[in-house]
C-alpha cells in the first residue's frame, strides 16, 4: 500500500452471517491493495505482521469483480494452507483484450503464535453484494466467516 494508516483504511460492514468491508481509493490498484489489507486486518492485528517474506500473485479474470474475488481468494488460500499472514500489498492491473490481469506482491511472514492473535477465521470471499465503483472510488466485499 502507499502508506501506513493511523486509522483503518476501510469500513467494516455488518452482515448476518458474514462480515464485509468497504474501501476507498483513487485507483483500482489502491482498492485491491486496501481490500487485501482489510481482509488480513480482520484476521489478525496487521500492525504485528512483519513484511519479510515475498509472495507473488498472478491472476487473470474476465471482470474486475472476478479479479478482486480471485485475488483475495488466492491470498486467503496462501494464509489457510501455508499459514502465512500478509501485511503489505502492491498490485498492477491491466486490461488485455477482454480480460483483466493482476500481477502483484504481498509481503508477510509465517504465523508466529507468540505475536499473532487470530481474531477471526474467514472461510471465503463471496460475490454477495460485491461492488466495485471506479467512478465513486470504492469497493465492497463480503467474507464468509
Amino acid at each position: 500500500m502507499d502508506d501506513k494508516h493511523s486509522t483503518k483504511p476501510y469500513e467494516v460492514l455488518e452482515h448476518t452471517a458474514d462480515i464485509g468491508i468497504k474501501v476507498r481509493g483513487k485507483r483500482v490498484e489502491e482498492l485491491f491493495e486496501k481490500a487485501a489489507y482489510a481482509m488480513f486486518d480482520l484476521i489478525t492485528d496487521i500492525e504485528k505482521v512483519y513484511t519479510v517474506g515475498k509472495y507473488r500473485v498472478s491472476i487473470e479474470s474476465p471482470t474486475l469483480e472476478d479479479l478482486l474475488v480471485d485475488y483475495l481468494s488466492e491470498l486467503l488460500y496462501v494464509y489457510s494452507v501455508e499459514f502465512v499472514l500478509m501485511g503489505d500489498f502492491n498490485v498492477i492491473i491491466h486490461k488485455i483484450d477482454e480480460k483483466y490481469t493482476l500481477s502483484g506482491v504481498a509481503l508477510g511472514e509465517p504465523i508466529d503464535k507468540s505475536r499473532h492473535n487470530i481474531k477471526m477465521e474467514i472461510k471465503a470471499v463471496t460475490y454477495h453484494e460485491l461492488e466495485i465503483n471506479l467512478k465513486e472510488g470504492y469497493a465492497k466485499v463480503l467474507f464468509d466467516i
